[in-house]
């Protein structure tokens, strides 16, 4: 059975105590038929990583992480789509190991290939973002090249909303964005890559957005909902639609007299239910790739720690959950 080296937890605590991410030899899986064993040379940090090291028990010892981007080395017996020594990028599946070890196993289905023009650190920001901002515009709202309207990114600085940005900005040519930013640095990011217009959203939100979009926006996404739902029913149009990406229940009744749709975006649906179309992640994940490549997209990276260690992902969890962070934090190469 072979080990790896892994950053995990053994108890809910918060980031700031030294024991609630902790460095610990583990036993690897069996390689399973579409499995890929990765050697993990970066990973980023979101906020679902918190969620799951705060509220979810260990069971012994749960190792956190999805983002990464490595070296395949070696390949199960069904594999098709790698090979050993090609350089992958994905967010894995929240229902195996994460990330933050050594030696990794995913499945080929949801990995895609490593933009060549990006170091491993700049590729491990994107790709749970990617995904989740991919599915959101063109699974979830359906939206094509041809689509005209406006699309309000509520979050639009953060990991998702960024590459949402710059998708929409390359993929979605006669969409209007309409980006929420907390102060003038936030804006300026959001107007770089690819906004048309920033509103604040610690102001009155409805009224900045009915200004710009006086009989209201045709697409919102949010991740931050709760409690917002008056609000969105006032800025959205007529059969307009809504994606979320935050937990919990939410009452959608004020939505129902707009006949706005609600929608649900969790990028680990394909993989948690091994669903017929799970191959729809790699292929999206090399689409990326080659936006990046062709230099029409870029990395999110804004912050980058060395080495991958148990201190330094610590550091890195209590930023994010600071709820000030700009774009994405990665750690890169091992003690």
């Amino acid at each position: 059975m072979k080990t790896t080296t892994a950053i995990g937890y053994t108890q809910n605590l918060p980031a700031t105590d030294p024991k609630s991410l902790i460095s610990q030899e583990i036993e690897l899986p069996e390689l399973g038929p579409h499995d890929l064993l990765v050697a993990v040379e970066a990973v980023s940090v979101n906020p679902v990583d918190m969620k799951v090291r705060l509220g979810t028990p260990a069971d012994g010892f749960k190792v956190l992480g999805f983002d990464a981007a490595g070296t395949v080395q070696e390949v199960g017996s069904a594999v098709t789509l790698f090979a050993p020594g090609d350089e992958v990028y994905y967010a894995g599946s929240i229902d195996r190991p994460g990330t933050n070890q050594r030696l990794h196993l995913v499945d080929e289905r949801i990995t895609g290939r490593k933009p060549a023009t990006l170091s491993f650190a700049e590729a491990a920001a994107l790709p749970l973002t990617a995904i989740t901002a991919w599915e959101t515009l063109f699974d979830r709202l359906q939206l094509t090249e041809q689509s005209t309207g406006t699309l309000l990114v509520v979050g639009a600085t953060g990991g998702v909303g960024s590459v949402m940005l710059a998708l929409a900005e390359v993929l979605l040519p006669q969409v209007t964005v309409i980006a929420t930013a907390s102060d003038d640095e936030r804006a300026a990011w959001a107007r770089d890559l690819g906004a048309e217009n920033t509103v604040n959203h610690h102001e009155d939100l409805a009224a900045q957005v009915l200004t710009l979009a006086p009989h209201g926006v045709d697409w919102l996404f949010t991740a931050h909902s709760e409690g917002q739902l008056e609000t969105y029913a006032q800025i959205v149009h007529p059969f307009g639609q809504v994606v979320a990406i935050d937990d919990g229940s939410r009452d959608v009744s004020p939505l129902k007299s707009k006949s706005i749709s609600w929608h649900w975006e969790l990028m680990f649906t394909r993989a948690l239910y091994q669903t017929a179309d799970m191959i729809e992640q790699h292929r999206l994940l090399n689409k990326v790739a080659d936006l990046v490549d062709q230099g029409q997209i870029r990395t999110t990276v804004t912050s980058t720690l060395t080495p991958i260690s148990a201190k330094n992902l610590r550091h890195a969890h209590e930023l994010i959950e600071s709820g000030r962070t700009l774009g994405k934090l990665v750690l890169t190469g091992w003690e």
